[in-house]
């Protein structure tokens, strides 16, 4: 009999499990605390310098730093080893998520609840949504692929690539997704946003990664991340209070608008789920492959979404509360795709089968 069993404890500690339960309640000490203390609050937007938000930005840091550690670009080296997932996730990530995803919110913010959300309002949103849908997850990968039991080399060869890619990719796709969409591109602010939570991040990871790999190898690596990781959702989870109490007078005038913003995210995440997953199958790549590449290929790197949407448009945009309102959903959302996939593993080939 093929085991369908989700394996709910795999690969997630506490705090990603309820990640998404830490999420809102972030959201709910925001709306309160910025209620409460709108000076001190105003005192932290304040502390910028080039755009960038100081106390943000050491945030971010610590959500971005761990996952750079993780990253082996000796990976690289196995790229040809499963080139199907390998096309398969390279080609949604860049040459359809981030379209499809600005067509979305384009359609929903701009048409569909126009007369719900002001025009100003619909444009700084739909800059969130295209944020994230051209930032193709790091570091949450890992766990969703092994919740499917995915070939863990074949996974951690697409984080590298999509890392790489992404130096490079990131803000060319954004920046002409926003000009198409006729939002201003502060070009310098955008490639300050890159180089300070992609570049900068990524090689100081991987230095800290050739230190402890010289000290203790890879057992050393693994002992550093665990140590560390915490540190990500905390910074996750204080960004979210400090965006949500920047927000919190519009929200509460407007609770409607999380859900309205969720709505395109959800048919975007569903939808590339079973494109990619459909081509996998489609394709005969086995399910060892196929169900992470499909998985890479649906989640956000939403803390760079973040990071980058709070440099472009503030702290407290309607492009910044988009990037949060990915963080709420993503979680749910891809614990249902990994339940799927382990439901219906036997559509696909056994490891060997195809490359």
């Amino acid at each position: 009999m093929t085991d369908t069993s989700l394996p709910a404890a795999a690969g997630l500690g506490p705090f990603e499990r309820w990640l998404s339960v830490w999420v809102a309640l972030a959201i709910g000490a925001g709306l309160l605390l910025g209620n409460l203390f709108p000076g001190a609050f105003a005192a932290l937007a304040s502390l910028e310098i080039a755009s960038v938000n100081l106390p943000v930005a050491m945030l971010i840091w610590a959500m971005v730093y761990p996952m750079m550690v993780g990253v082996d670009f000796g990976a690289l080296r196995q790229v040809g080893d499963k080139p199907k997932g390998l096309v398969v996730t390279l080609v949604v990530n860049w040459l359809i998520k981030p379209f499809t995803m600005a067509a979305l919110g384009v359609l929903f913010f701009n048409y569909v609840f126009a007369g719900l959300i002001p025009p100003d309002d619909a444009q700084a949103y739909l800059a969130g949504v295209i944020l994230l849908g051209a930032a193709p997850c790091t570091a949450m990968v890992f766990v969703w692929s092994n919740l499917t039991r995915g070939d863990a080399t074949y996974t951690l060869v697409q984080v590298s690539v999509n890392d790489v890619v992404m130096v490079f990719a990131f803000a060319p796709i954004v920046a002409f997704l926003l000009g198409a969409t006729n939002i201003v591109v502060p070009w310098d602010t955008l490639l300050l946003s890159v180089g300070l939570y992609v570049i900068l991040p990524l090689l100081v990871g991987y230095l800290t990664r050739q230190r402890l790999i010289a000290q203790g190898g890879e057992a050393a690596v693994d002992t550093f991340k665990s140590r560390v990781q915490p540190f990500s959702i905390i910074g996750l989870l204080v960004t979210v209070v400090l965006l949500f109490a920047f927000q919190g007078e519009v929200i509460l005038e407007r609770p409607l608008v999380i859900a309205l913003i969720a709505v395109p995210l959800l048919i975007q995440s569903y939808g590339i789920f079973f494109l990619a997953y459909g081509a996998a199958r489609a394709w005969g790549i086995p399910f060892n492959v196929a169900a992470p590449c499909a998985l890479i290929g649906t989640s956000n790197f939403f803390e760079l979404a973040v990071a980058v949407a709070i440099s472009l448009f503030g702290l407290g945009s309607g492009a910044a509360l988009a990037t949060v309102v990915g963080v709420l959903v993503e979680v749910p959302v891809m614990l249902s795709l990994v339940a799927f996939a382990n439901r219906t593993k036997h559509w696909f080939p056994s490891e060997g089968a195809s490359k």
